[in-house]
């Protein structure tokens, strides 16, 4: 395959609105049979796809440039090398290509694991993974990069990188899979005719909102804090934020050049790991997030003999939201455990999430 060196921009975020395709195949590390073994083009194409259940949760494909989640990944390898991906590109375990359940294909994410802080820029190209308590399958060389490979899974944050995803969707709707941009100005870059612009939404409000009515005072929560890290040896945050977190995001996202190469007609992200500090992190199940207080005070009440239970306050672009959680539990086989018995408690669409 031919090999040439390029680099793609990556600064703010976008959006952009398209379906194309039909319905999306979601497969998964250590699933069992997967069903990417059909023919059709190997070179891939733009997708965002339809509505469709893993273990009876829907899942909906989205435009979202400013996807910023964390969880539990997990990688796949040699049984699904040289099949059919949901975009219809041929899967290499040894190409830093990765399947997530929702993300427009292809899409560049940047993917740390918060145990090492070890980052590396992954091309998505697939949908899954089936595992409802995963939130991204790595292939086997990404798995390596991040340092799970031999262990399986690992804590990570996943951020889409939204100028770069941007330029691959425009070129990708045009008939290419990627762009040689190489030499391009690192403050000011061309984009692809019909490139959409758009501002990152979230900028601090003049007044910051007013905190829930049950917020206890500082000195309370602190202590209350205390108390949790003695006991669990993980801090329990209670996060009331002033500014967005999509803000905060836009913050800890600064510019910078993503390298890589035109392998086969595609941008590939060059195999490579950096690091950044990472803080000690603790694992939870999000049983639920709810706009209204009472609704999410009635699931805490409803998940009392599943474990410890709080509700966590956020400001998402000015709305507040109030996030069931129960936990935190030490490793990922006890949030598995968790995970299923909140889910037997009726909260179906329960994740695992990392704080």
């Amino acid at each position: 395959m031919r090999a040439a060196a390029c680099a793609l921009l990556l600064t703010g975020a976008a959006l952009l609105a398209g379906c194309e395709g039909g319905p999306d195949v979601a497969g998964g590390h250590g699933t069992g049979p997967h069903p990417r073994n059909g023919g059709g083009p190997t070179q891939g194409y733009y997708k965002v796809g339809q509505p469709y259940q893993i273990d009876g949760v829907t899942y909906t494909p989205a435009v979202d440039y400013n996807y910023d989640e964390t969880g539990i990944a997990s990688w796949y390898g040699t049984n699904f090398t040289g099949k059919i991906t949901a975009n219809g590109e041929l899967y290499d375990m040894n190409e830093v290509t990765a399947a997530h359940r929702t993300l427009p294909m292809p899409s560049l994410v940047r993917v740390t694991n918060l145990d090492n802080g070890r980052t590396i820029v992954v091309r998505l190209n697939d949908r899954g993974p089936y595992a409802r308590g995963r939130i991204l399958d790595m292939s086997r060389r990404g798995a390596q990069l991040l340092g799970y490979e031999k262990t399986g899974t690992a804590k990570v944050r996943v951020q889409i990188m939204a100028r770069e995803s941007m330029i691959l969707a425009a070129a990708a709707k045009q008939g290419q899979l990627t762009v040689d941009v190489a030499g391009l100005d690192n403050e000011n870059p061309a984009l692809p005719p019909g490139t959409p612009t758009y501002t990152r939404p979230g900028a601090p409000t003049a007044t910051p909102l007013p905190p829930p009515r049950y917020q206890p005072p500082p000195q309370q929560v602190a202590a209350a804090e205390a108390q949790a890290e003695a006991q669990t040896g993980a801090p329990v945050p209670v996060a009331v934020p002033t500014v967005s977190e999509k803000t905060l995001i836009q913050q800890d996202m600064p510019q910078q050049t993503v390298k890589g190469s035109d392998v086969g007609g595609r941008f590939l992200p060059a195999p490579v790991a950096t690091y950044q500090k990472v803080r000690p992190s603790a694992i939870y199940v999000q049983a639920g997030a709810f706009g209204v207080e009472e609704n999410a005070q009635r699931l805490k009440a409803k998940l009392a003999g599943v474990g410890r239970t709080d509700i966590y306050v956020a400001n998402v672009d000015g709305k507040m939201f109030y996030r069931v959680r129960v936990g935190p539990v030490a490793n990922v086989d006890q949030a598995d455990e968790l995970l299923n018995r909140v889910v037997g408690a009726g909260a179906n669409g329960a994740k695992i999430v990392v704080n």
